[in-house]
C-alpha cells in the first residue's frame, strides 16, 4: 500500500519523507487554509520535496473553469495531481485533463456508483472519504470493499485512495481490503508505530538492562 500524507505543512512531509513513508501527498483548500501559505508557492515546494503524486484541488464548479485551473496547477511541476469533486462537472473535467495527460484524483467520494463513474471518466486516482461516512453511522470500509470488488471485476486501473483515514484500524482495515494508497495525517502515520505492548516490552528490557551496570557506549 502507498502512504500519501493529507497536510500542506512542509516540516512534517520531510520528517515522513526522510524515513521513506511518503509515496505522494494530498492538499485540500482546508490544509492550505491551515498552512497559511500560497497555494502555487506551497504545493510547488510540496512537489519539489516529494517525488510522487502531489494532489492540488481547483476550486471552480463549472467544468471549464475546473479545466482552466487544473491546467494552471498541473504547470507547478511534473507530479501534481489535478485534484476534482466528484460532481457531474468534475466528471467533465477529470476526461478533459486526463485525455491530455495530466493525473486527476477525484475527491469527495461517497458511493460506489460515483467510483464508477470516475472510473470510466479515467480518474487516475479515486477518493472515498471512509471517516466522513462513520460521522453518518455508515461504515466506510464498506465502501472501499464496494469499489475494489468492482474495480477488479472489470479491470479499472483508476486506482482506490482511501481518503478521510482517521485512526490505526481505518489504515490497517484499508490495507487488508486492497485499497492502493492511503492518506493520512501525519500524527495517525506516527501513531501507527505504537502498540501499549511493545511500550511495556521496552520498559521491562530497560529495567533489566539497568540492574546489569552495563553500557553499550
Amino acid at each position: 500500500m502507498k502512504f500519501f500524507v493529507d497536510t500542506a505543512e512542509t516540516d512534517q512531509i520531510a520528517e515522513l519523507n526522510d524515513l521513506g513513508m511518503v509515496d505522494g501527498v494530498t492538499t485540500n483548500p482546508s490544509l492550505i487554509l491551515k498552512s497559511g501559505r500560497d497555494i502555487l508557492e506551497v504545493t510547488r515546494e510540496i512537489a519539489e520535496m516529494v517525488s510522487g503524486p502531489v494532489s492540488a484541488e481547483v476550486v471552480a464548479l463549472t467544468a471549464d473553469e475546473m479545466i482552466a485551473e487544473g491546467r494552471k496547477l498541473a504547470q507547478i511541476a511534473g507530479n501534481i495531481a489535478v485534484k476534482v469533486p466528484l460532481t457531474w462537472d468534475g466528471l467533465k473535467a477529470c476526461k478533459v485533463l486526463t485525455g491530455e495527460g495530466y493525473m486527476v484524483n477525484v475527491t469527495l467520494c461517497f458511493s460506489a456508483n460515483q467510483a464508477l463513474l470516475a472510473a470510466k471518466a479515467g480518474a487516475t486516482f479515486i477518493s472515498p472519504f471512509i471517516g466522513r461516512l462513520d460521522d453518518i453511522n455508515l461504515d466506510g470500509m464498506d465502501l472501499i470493499e464496494d469499489i475494489r470488488t468492482i474495480y477488479d471485476n472489470y479491470g479499472f486501473e483508476t486506482q482506490i485512495l482511501a481518503a478521510s483515514i482517521r485512526t490505526v484500524n481505518h489504515a490497517c482495515q484499508a490495507a487488508l481490503i486492497g485499497a492502493d494508497v492511503m492518506t493520512a495525517p501525519p500524527a495517525v502515520i506516527k501513531k501507527m508505530a505504537e502498540h501499549p505492548l511493545t511500550n511495556a516490552g521496552l520498559e521491562s528490557f530497560m529495567a533489566d538492562w539497568a540492574k546489569t551496570g552495563q553500557k553499550i557506549l
